[in-house]
């Protein structure tokens, strides 16, 4: 699995790349802020809930929670089911709050 800064990560969105960002926090979580176009699926949600997005098994998907340690549980999972292209959000949304989107809440 791939790891990806949280300034990578804003260049890649900013040169028009458009990965599928799905955030695996828990939904009280999201009050300190989301990555815009981000879905929204809770990291215990995320194998019952694989089809929704079984299309993107060979394109680029990044992963995003609070610090980056569920999302690269969640990613090496996804791995497993055959998905080929996953990024984890290095520091996750604390990161990207310090470094990339000050109006975040660092947590």
């Amino acid at each position: 699995m791939k790891q990806m800064s949280a300034t990578e990560l804003q260049a890649l969105l900013q040169s028009g790349v458009k990965p599928l960002l799905i955030d695996v926090r828990e939904p009280h979580e999201l009050a300190n802020g989301v990555i815009e176009g981000a879905v929204h699926i809770p990291m215990n949600d995320i194998p019952g809930r694989l089809e929704e997005f079984a299309s993107h098994k060979d394109q680029s998907v990044v992963l995003i929670c609070r610090s980056g340690k569920r999302s690269a549980q969640v990613g090496q999972f996804m791995e497993h089911v055959g998905f080929t292209d996953v990024i984890n959000l290095d520091g996750g949304m604390n990161d990207w709050a310090s470094q990339v989107d000050s109006s975040m809440t660092v947590y």
